[in-house]
């Protein structure tokens, strides 16, 4: 039996962390023209003036929450130079939270030591608010309350609770200001409109990095995360046009390129190179698209199955009504009867929103009319390994 002892290493990793998801690095590169935007937004709190309600919005990965830290950082430090002006920063997460209730408990529970929390039911929601308005009242100067993935509430109450505060009189010794991060663009629109009125808030968008701005990030990261001359030289430029090719998403390349250390610490190779860069890259696709499938019914993963073998076969990007046949073949193989045309084309937008599947209008004019074509994003091998990882 192999001897599974730990012994440290120091072949590779200088700061593994600095790689992951919860580092902040000094100084943010590649964001120039948000920070800038983000931090005129936040320059009322050192002046002790009434701070703007600001909305980060942008996909996933584009530096949002890493702006946000970083500038809430830089802000607190140096309030502290400045006599008479307090700020508190209360950060909540709003994924997997769902309602303004389990929100606004968050918010006093952060605010609360730990030995006098309260619970996340039980309490009249008017009792919840209650709370949640001495709490903030307790607080010196500025509280900041940053709303992570705000999207992802079911309503939003406590977006126009908090914005209303001192209008309504629940609040009145501290200036309060609310700093919500959004993936979904259209966020906003779908607020009520005494929400929208209330929040007069400042936006900032921020754009998908390019690759260069990749590499920029990947440089900084890659000067705290690993030794000197620890990566080859194309193992940089690799994971940020990988990145850049996932809608610039910085977390992607981050993952790949702490994917490729980990496989050479794995090896007890002492460069980290190409080939781990691809192999991280295959891992790591087949991740997402294990978790993408996991969810779908039994003919959406046929119809997936059959888009895949023929991808394989070299038959894609194939119409719809190609796919149709070799669909219903493969159920008959399998003793299962087929879905409706529609069900069909509905199943197809399914796997193109998750990113497996990519679908293409062509438009042939009178002669031709209008149809999909369907191909895979990713190679056939790698999603033949992921269904067969779901069926065991």
């Amino acid at each position: 039996m192999a001897d599974f002892t730990f012994d440290q290493d120091t072949l590779i990793y200088r700061d593994r962390d600095a790689l992951t998801e919860d580092y902040t690095p000094e100084t943010l590169v590649g964001r120039d023209h948000e920070l800038e935007e983000f931090h005129a937004a936040l320059q009322p709190v050192i002046n002790d003036e009434n701070p703007s309600n600001i909305f980060l919005y942008g996909k996933s990965g584009v530096g949002k929450t890493a702006a946000t830290r970083y500038l809430l950082r830089q802000l607190q430090e140096d309030v502290e130079t400045v006599p008479g002006v307090n700020v508190t920063v209360v950060e909540v997460n709003c994924d997997g939270l769902n309602t303004s209730y389990q929100t606004a408990t968050e918010i006093i529970n952060q605010l609360r030591p730990n030995d006098n929390q309260i619970a996340s039911t039980g309490y009249p929601q008017s009792q919840v608010y209650q709370f949640l308005w001495e709490e903030l009242d307790s607080c010196d100067g500025t509280v900041l309350i940053v709303l992570d993935e705000v999207d992802h509430l079911n309503d939003d109450s406590i977006l126009y609770q908090l914005t209303r505060a001192r209008d309504n009189g629940n609040i009145s010794d501290v200036n309060l200001g609310i700093i919500g991060i959004s993936n979904d663009l259209t966020f906003r629109e779908n607020l009520s409109s005494k929400v929208r009125s209330s929040l007069c808030e400042r936006t900032v968008s921020f754009s998908a990095y390019d690759a260069n701005q990749l590499r920029q990030v990947l440089r900084q990261r890659e000067e705290v995360a690993f030794y000197e001359e620890t990566l080859s030289e194309d193992v940089i430029p690799l994971c940020a046009a990988h990145g850049a090719r996932e809608s610039g998403d910085a977390r992607r390349a981050l993952d790949l390129l702490l994917m490729a250390g980990d496989l050479a610490r794995k090896r007890e190779d002492e460069k980290v190179r190409e080939e781990h860069v691809q192999q991280g890259k295959e891992e790591i696709e087949k991740e997402i698209i294990v978790e993408g499938i996991s969810d779908l019914s039994d003919h959406a993963r046929v119809l997936l199955r059959t888009v895949t073998n023929m991808s394989a076969e070299d038959k894609t990007p194939a119409r719809t009504q190609e796919i149709i046949p070799n669909y219903r073949k493969m159920c008959e193989d399998a003793g299962k009867d087929p879905v409706s045309v529609r069900a069909i084309r509905d199943n197809l937008a399914a796997l193109s929103q998750l990113g497996i599947t990519s679908k293409n209008e062509i438009n042939q004019g009178r002669s031709g009319g209008k149809f999909d074509q369907h191909k895979l994003v990713y190679e056939a091998e790698t999603v033949q390994y992921a269904l067969a990882s779901i069926q065991e």
